[in-house]
């Protein structure tokens, strides 16, 4: 079990630390850029996420305090168990929400991208599970 989740929807992954949407963010681009890379380097995730290498410092710090990141000076960052548990809730969440927002309401890819990275925070997981299941039961005959 990752920890509780506070009345703000953030994982307490230890007492002392919560993994904040801005964090999540950190964990999610992690993955993904992994996903492509062999290695994820500092400034592979600064370009990803449009911040200065003195911002992805100070995440990465706060993310191997919670034991979610391994990194070693000027080695590439990897994902702990715990936080590819949570990168990949979350990229489940944007992903679910990107497809609802293209498929459904026919949003276009990059606003539909934009607000997912925004709701995949604050959505509760009730009405992320329904939106699951009308998705997994959605045609383009529904509309």
């Amino acid at each position: 079990m990752l920890g509780k989740t506070n009345k703000f929807g953030c994982e307490n992954v230890t007492n002392k630390i919560s993994v904040s949407p801005s964090l999540q963010d950190y964990l999610e681009a992690i993955l993904n850029i992994s996903q492509q890379n062999e290695k994820v380097r500092v400034t592979d995730l600064a370009e990803e996420l449009e911040v200065a290498k003195s911002s992805v410092h100070q995440a990465v710090s706060q993310l191997k305090k919670a034991g979610l990141v391994a990194h070693e000076k000027y080695g590439p960052l990897v994902l702990t168990e715990k936080g590819e548990q949570i990168a990949l809730k979350v990229k489940e969440k944007h992903d679910i929400l990107v497809r609802f927002f293209e498929e459904v309401l026919g949003v276009s890819k990059e606003i539909s991208h934009r607000d997912a990275c925004l709701i995949e925070h604050s959505i509760s997981s009730t009405s992320l599970d329904k939106l699951i299941d009308f998705m997994d039961n959605y045609t383009k005959e529904d509309v």
